[in-house]
């Protein structure tokens, strides 16, 4: 995988022309010249390319790394370029270039010129397209810097000390189409240096220490293609920076300090082809980030340590997209099975080096061109959301209204050998493509990415908590939170008022190991209602919304996501630092307390059955990976214990499958397992382990049936044959006529005869053509 830097530079790329260096290659790489050359510098016939990448054979003077105080002579008068790089030049001798009117390329780079007019006072160079003066020691560019040089198409000034550029600095350019005065020391962008530019076409403006840029700074450059602001520190954009980038077709935010898209600026650009987000701190692609930019063909979100998640519609309607690049995130551990839509030629699909436990089967289906994906260095769990990979080249359909059955497609995993199993156990380590699709399995258990959450955050007083919570399942799951004080937050509905009904409560299913809880007959599941709370807010995709935060909401936060084949839990601990009056920092709540030593819930038997027994209990704190023990109380030795896992927030729990009269202790251990690990020593030992005893009921007698003796239910069996044989003779005398009666008497009579006479005996009627419902009957029962 190529590195991401490389990616702004290959959208350079375009405009100096990809295919340069291939045709190079195929060409003689130097021609003799046979011309008085000055002392110890290389005169030859070199390959040169102008600006539209028309191929040139230029002569060439080749005076590089020659420690050059002066400039050398005598220079032929018919040079094209001339090169002087890494020398000891300061200034130059204006009569000896004034004798080259055919100079088109100039490189004065790596020597010691601090003053740009020193390079072009007293200096006419008509012919001069390209001029090279980086890594130099410029400081500064005063007005009309280079106004002698009126063709000039190309300029480096990249890698000096610039600090400050005089508005008209660049007067006189009106030719110039690349500029390049990245890495400098600039701190603010001027956009009268761009007025006097314009046909530019490329900016490199990148390496500067600019962490706002001007509104509409950029709106006079309506010829420019290529815009590279990387490595500049900038935190967001405003909504009108870009505006008056007609033209604009490449853009490059590499290494910046971005948290989220800056979309309201995107939009601006509408026809934007490529696009590079490289190492920022966006820490979430939200819903419609990138949305109808309709031109875009390549994105590149790679290098981001703080990307968690791609939500849902966060790519959509981008129809000319062909290569998304989403690699070597190592926190990023989720995408919407909904995250791509509408992205009806995208080819290849980069996603490895990530974090990513699955990538969802609608996803694929969702990308109805897609060639290729790249999956590998990730922990893919293959399970049921993963059923799609198994194959190298694995086998798609998707809905296509023209034909029916849907078309097949094929996609190409990119290093298969290196796509492997994390999850579950038994395939850890095997090569996707060799497992099996019914080796996986149909549904899935809530999954929340380990790294999604992170175990501690800290957060001012007074100021705004975000936690976000995603999780993957098959039945999608459904994720709510509960906080360090006990209550339940969920997703707050569209319509969602105050005088509107109670909200759904949260469904708890605590997972049991080893022992089914669930009952057919008697179910008492826990009503506790996810609360409204203006302080607490719950958006639907799963992210906790706290605002105005106060000391007292320091603790414990537990996020739960739940489906009907069970849950999964995530708790980060939430320190709120206040100051004290003297404007000093304070100490962080919920830091320097252990939450878990007020711990405590008061557990009785709220209704016991023969079968049954439904237990309650109250608790103002956030009880993580509390489990629920119960074992029958038996004479002898042996005592069997079940245990549970109780989810977050439950208040009662309903135990099935029990005994009748037979006494049962049941114990509720507060906050074992992920939480003690990371709890004191003195916190284990001051927790209070709840206990209640109780007997079930004693089972009722089952109902008396009526029993009857043999010879009673054999003598009412043959009653009800002999009724059942004069219903049916019954019937059929009423519902014939009395010639019909007759025969059906004659034919009755006649059973022990050979069946050609019964035969017979309906050939003589000419009446009918075919016996009716009763001859029908007669003719199935001798036969």
């Amino acid at each position: 995988m190529r590195p991401a830097f490389m990616f702004s530079h290959c959208l350079l790329c375009l405009f100096v022309g990809v295919c340069v260096p291939a045709v190079v290659r195929s060409l003689p790489h130097s021609l003799p010249w046979h011309v008085l050359c000055p002392s110890r510098c290389v005169c030859q016939i070199k390959p040169w390319f102008s600006f539209d990448s028309v191929y040139h054979e230029a002569p060439t003077v080749d005076c590089n790394d020659l420690l050059l105080s002066r400039l050398p002579s005598p220079i032929p008068v018919t040079t094209h370029t001339l090169r002087l790089q890494s020398n000891l030049l300061s200034e130059l001798d204006a009569t000896v270039l004034h004798g080259l009117p055919n100079l088109t390329d100039l490189d004065l780079s790596q020597n010691r010129f601090s003053h740009a007019r020193s390079v072009t006072q007293n200096c006419s160079l008509p012919a001069l397209l390209s001029l090279h003066l980086e890594e130099n020691h410029l400081s500064h560019l005063p007005d009309a810097s280079f106004s002698s040089l009126p063709n000039l198409q190309e300029l480096f000034l990249n890698h000096n000390n610039l600090r400050s550029i005089a508005p008209g600095a660049f007067m006189g350019l009106d030719s110039l189409l690349r500029l390049h005065i990245n890495n400098n020391r600039l701190s603010t962008v001027d956009p009268q240096w761009f007025r006097a530019l314009p046909h530019l076409e490329v900016l490199m403006l990148g390496g500067n220490p600019v962490e706002v840029l001007p509104e509409r700074g950029f709106s006079t450059l309506k010829s420019l293609r290529s815009l590279v602001l990387g490595g500049m520190g900038l935190r967001s954009l405003a909504e009108n920076a870009l505006d008056g980038l007609e033209s604009l077709e490449s853009l490059s935010f590499y290494e910046n300090l971005l948290t989220t898209v800056p979309t309201q600026a995107l939009r601006t650009v509408s026809g934007l082809k490529f696009l590079d987000l490289n190492k920022n701190r966006i820490k979430l692609i939200k819903t419609g980030d990138f949305q109808d930019m309709i031109h875009l063909k390549e994105l590149g979100l790679n290098n981001m340590e703080e990307l968690v998640s791609i939500e849902r519609a966060a790519l959509d309607n981008l129809p000319e997209l062909t290569k998304l690049e989403i690699t070597n995130n190592p926190r990023l551990s989720y995408i919407h099975p909904e995250a791509f839509l509408q992205l009806s030629r995208l080819e290849s699909l980069m996603l490895n080096s990530n974090s990513l436990i699955a990538l969802h089967q609608h996803t694929m289906l969702t990308l109805p061109s897609l060639q290729e994906v790249s999956l590998h260095s990730n922990p893919l769990r293959c399970d049921c959301l993963f059923r799609w990979a198994p194959d190298e080249v694995s086998h798609l359909r998707r809905e296509d209204s023209r034909t029916n059955p849907p078309a097949p497609r094929t996609v190409r995993l990119i290093q298969p050998q290196a796509t492997l199993c994390s999850e579950p156990p038994e395939l850890r380590g095997r090569r996707v493509r060799e497992v099996a699709p019914r080796e996986m399995s149909a549904s899935c258990l809530p999954v929340i990415p380990p790294g999604y959450l992170p175990f501690y955050v800290k957060v001012r007083e007074g100021g705004k908590l975000l936690l976000h919570c995603r999780a993957l399942a098959e039945p999608q799951p459904n994720i709510y939170w509960v906080t360090p004080s006990g209550i339940r937050v969920g997703p707050t509905p569209v319509h969602a008022s105050n005088d509107g009904p109670p909200p759904a409560p949260c469904r708890n299913l605590a997972t049991l190991e080893g022992f089914d809880q669930t009952s057919t007959s008697r179910n008492t599941p826990d009503q506790t209602p996810c609360a409204r709370s203006k302080q607490y807010q719950v958006m639907p995709e799963g992210t906790l919304e706290v605002n105005n935060i106060t000391l007292s909401e320091a603790g414990l936060y537990t996020c739960i996501a739940e489906n009907a084949l069970g849950a999964d839990t995530r708790s980060v601990t939430v320190g709120v630092h206040g100051r004290d009056r003297k404007g000093k920092r304070g100490v962080a709540a919920g830091t320097k307390k252990d939450p878990l030593l007020k711990m405590g819930a008061r557990m009785e038997v709220r209704e016991a059955g023969p079968h049954y027994a439904v237990l309650s209990w109250q608790s103002r704190n956030n009880l993580p990976s509390t489990r629920l023990s119960w074992q029958a109380m038996y004479s002898d030795s042996h005592k069997p214990t079940y245990m549970t896992r109780i989810l977050a927030g439950t208040q009662s729990f309903n135990l099935t499958h029990l005994q009748a009269k037979t006494f049962y202790r049941v114990c509720l251990h507060l906050g074992t397992g992920e939480g003690s690990k990371r709890a004191s020593r003195r916190s284990r030992e001051t927790r209070k382990t709840e206990c209640v005893s109780f007997r079930t009921k004693e089972a009722p007698d089952p109902p008396t049936s009526l029993h009857l003796s043999p010879e009673l239910t054999s003598t009412a069996v043959t009653l009800l044959l002999l009724a059942l044989i004069l219903l049916l003779l019954a019937t059929q005398g009423w519902d014939a006529d009395p010639g019909e009666r007759r025969r059906h008497s004659a034919l009755l009579q006649g059973t022990t005869h050979p069946k050609s006479m019964i035969l017979n005996q309906f050939s003589n009627e000419s009446d009918k053509d075919q016996p009716k419902q009763s001859e029908k009957l007669l003719l199935h029962m001798d036969c």
